[in-house]
């Protein structure tokens, strides 16, 4: 990966970091509003629980991002954390905080999905 490539997934994954702490920061939609009414009782909790689905979504987008940018410090941008492939351009164009190459993403997703096995035991058997 050229230097020029590099700078530019820094500048992404900077302002990324900038916007999702932000986000993360914004904590309203999670405070235990108490109502008289039952059903406003439900719907507030119905809504805290999408807020907290959101807040821990972005939380895990905002790891993936400070672990994409402290690779790029150490030299590792850009390669697979399990097979150490190098992870291709157009992916990283798509997710700039890619940590596995395509294929090791496909193995991970699968494991969550069909299995619910932790990703590091199947990649373990997988290799």
């Amino acid at each position: 990966m050229t230097k020029a490539e590099l700078n530019k997934f820094r500048s992404i994954l900077e302002a990324k970091l900038e916007e999702l702490s932000q986000v993360v920061r914004n904590r309203e939609g999670i405070t235990i509003e108490k109502s008289a009414d039952a059903l406003d009782e439900v719907q507030h909790a119905a809504e805290r629980e999408l807020a907290i689905r959101n807040l821990d979504r972005e939380s895990n987008l905002l790891r993936n991002v400070k672990g994409a940018l402290r690779r790029i410090e150490t030299g590792n941008y850009g390669i697979c954390l399990h097979c150490e492939d190098e992870i291709s351009i157009r992916r990283l164009n798509a997710v700039p905080w890619a940590p596995y190459c395509i294929s090791c993403q496909e193995l991970a997703d699968r494991s969550q999905s069909q299995e619910g096995e932790l990703f590091d035991d199947v990649l373990v058997n997988a290799a």
